[in-house]
């Protein structure tokens, strides 16, 4: 079907689209489509790509990629040494939200950690990003906590 979202893992090949859609989040990270920046964000996807713990993830509609999330697995001892599943960097193409893509993206890592015995999945939005917060909670997720960040230089 034509019109089916596909997730599969990201490939090298798929780094210009997924720079692209980084550029243009509300999120403040400085992130860019500069040609200076590519290594960066090559390194950024080699160490992904090398480790056991996270995947970065493509959601793909009619052979474009219009959406990327990466997951982590960790345990900690709290909640008695369970893993559990972060979700990270969540973003849907700009001119493709409310196409259902963003809920198939995170109905994936439900469905990936239910099947791996995991504990819960969890993640974080920027606080600016209020539609981002009703999304998330009409999908189950619950407001439990405050983060806090310190930008190191």
């Amino acid at each position: 079907m034509a019109n089916e979202i596909i997730i599969r893992e990201a490939r090298r090949d798929d780094l210009k689209a997924l720079i692209a859609m980084t550029a243009d989040d509300i999120g403040g990270h400085r992130d860019t489509q500069s040609e200076d920046a590519l290594p960066d964000y090559e390194r950024a996807f080699e160490t992904i790509a090398a480790s056991p713990d996270q995947t970065l993830f493509v959601a793909e509609l009619a052979g474009e990629v219009v959406g990327t999330f990466q997951t982590a697995i960790t345990t900690t001892l709290t909640g008695r040494g369970k893993s559990f599943m972060i979700i990270e960097a969540v973003q849907t193409r700009s001119d493709m939200r409310g196409q259902g893509i963003g809920a198939r993206m995170i109905e994936f890592c439900i469905e990936k950690a239910r099947a791996r015995g995991l504990a819960r999945v969890q993640l974080i939005s920027n606080a600016k990003r209020k539609d981002a917060h009703r999304f998330y909670e009409r999908l189950g997720f619950e407001p439990s906590h405050l983060g806090f960040k310190m930008v190191l230089k």
